[in-house]
């Protein structure tokens, strides 16, 4: 007896045992549902990530901070609870960072392979007001990167690896829904920050020395904050978008005008010319790997006791993999537990055809079929439910996702970009994986069938 007229037996047999078997394979075919969406889902979140980097940061540029958390390492600042105290840590934002120092960036720019260094300016005016309204808003000001680009909704984004003019700003399309506008009629539009000194609280001997000086206004003068005005013209509006990285909330500014503005307001405080974090531009022919490693030494040779944390756009890659696959790691759990379930089912499933079918294997052996082909013909059956079961749960998961992908797109706000990619030969290593389960899976029954006394079954009611 060949495989193709086992094939066949095994075939005929669960058609008589139809009820049972379509149980089983609807269980299998949960299990590969979820296998089939997990499979694709991580392609095309892989793919997407991949795309994103690739499209949106300049694959020459590594991403420097003293403080681990600021790239991802170690867990937020609002959940580390006791943490090291360091001498150039700086309060921004109510919480502790460490703080890269002029010196630090000097060691920064004298590594070799670096050509130029983009600082993390951070600046918080004390309102925002739009020319047209009446209103007065808070936001947060940074510098705009130039190896990170942001999508376009409306104006004239910069290409990557151009930097804004100085009287120039790029705000998120989030702030034309609020202002009630569309993003396009906010180009060209001046923007006026005023921004405010901080001040350090002044001593009970220099409020008694104004005093005594000029009384109550002499005080109300050294406790003042000294502010101005900063204007901008609205440059573009960078969409809501998730293919970009610089689709935050904050306006973006030159590093010219960043500069000068944190400069005016941390002036005399501890935090002047301490900054979060820079963006290191690595020479056209360099490895930024070697860069990244080159970092550590020139710390090494300086005599620092505390370090730069480093990341390149391939780390914030594999970040951003690292993700996808615990989040598809999870959904493929479920998938396996179906599966697991289905394996018992497919046993059950056997069992119970040996049961009924004891004559028929008697009178089989006895015209003189071997044990290893009625073994065979039971792991054959166990085999045609793995494929139907494997095939119906893929080709369903494969019509859902394909009708679902443009509403998950529009969703998600990813444009052409498909977060479901099905790929042919990841589904079929999947059914052949679930033909191998469910043969395994009926390999105790199919050994109980070949091992049946002939004379003994044919006796059997």
């Amino acid at each position: 007896m060949n495989y193709i007229d086992s094939f066949r037996r095994a075939g005929r047999s669960l058609r008589n045992a139809k009820g049972r078997t379509i149980l089983t394979s609807l269980a299998i075919a949960v299990g590969a549902f979820t296998l089939t969406a997990a499979l694709a889902a991580g392609t095309g979140a892989r793919q997407y990530a991949d795309k994103l980097i690739k499209n949106n940061v300049n694959p020459q540029s590594i991403f420097v901070a003293k403080d681990p958390s600021m790239l991802g390492e170690g867990g937020s600042s609002l959940t580390q609870g006791l943490k090291e105290y360091s001498e150039g840590a700086s309060s921004f934002g109510g919480m502790l960072y460490k703080t890269l120092s002029t010196k630090d960036l000097e060691l920064i720019k004298k590594t070799p392979g670096v050509d130029r260094v983009d600082i993390m300016y951070m600046v918080d005016p004390k309102y925002v007001i739009f020319e047209g309204f009446d209103k007065k808003y808070t936001s947060h000001v940074t510098a705009y990167e130039p190896s990170v680009r942001a999508e376009q909704a409306a104006g004239n984004i910069p290409k990557l690896g151009d930097q804004l003019a100085e009287n120039e700003v790029i705000i998120p399309e989030s702030y034309a829904e609020i202002l009630k506008k569309k993003p396009n009629e906010l180009v060209g539009k001046k923007i006026t920050l005023h921004i405010q000194k901080s001040l350090t609280p002044p001593s009970q001997e220099e409020m008694q020395q104004a005093f005594m000086s000029g009384g109550t206004k002499a005080i109300e003068k050294l406790v003042a904050a000294e502010s101005r005005d900063e204007t901008f013209i609205i440059r573009g509006v960078s969409a809501k978008s998730s293919t970009s990285f610089s689709a935050s909330a904050a306006i973006f500014v030159s590093d010219e005008a960043a500069k000068r503005m944190s400069d005016y307001m941390t002036a005399g405080t501890e935090n002047y010319q301490k900054y979060l974090g820079a963006t290191v531009q690595v020479k056209n022919g360099t490895d930024p790997e070697t860069v990244k490693a080159a970092l550590k030494t020139t710390y090494d040779k300086a005599g620092e006791k505390e370090h730069i944390t480093a990341k390149t756009a391939k780390d914030l890659q594999n970040f951003l993999f690292t993700i996808v696959n615990i989040i598809q790691s999870i959904v493929m759990v479920f998938g396996v537990l179906a599966l697991i379930a289905s394996v018992f089912g497919i046993i059950n499933t056997q069992y119970i055809s040996v049961l009924e079918r004891t004559r028929e294997i008697g009178l089989m052996k006895a015209l003189g079929m071997r044990g290893r082909h009625v073994k065979r013909l039971f792991q054959l059956e166990a085999a045609w439910i793995g494929l139907i079961g494997g095939a119906a749960g893929a080709a369903l998961a494969w019509v859902i996702g394909m009708a679902l992908n443009p509403w998950i797109s529009k969703q998600m706000s990813i444009g052409e970009n498909r977060i479901l990619v099905f790929e042919f030969w990841p589904i079929v290593a999947l059914l052949f994986a679930l033909v191998l389960v469910a043969m395994v899976a009926g390999w105790f029954p199919a050994r109980k069938a070949a091992k049946l006394d002939p004379i003994e079954a044919l006796r059997t009611e």
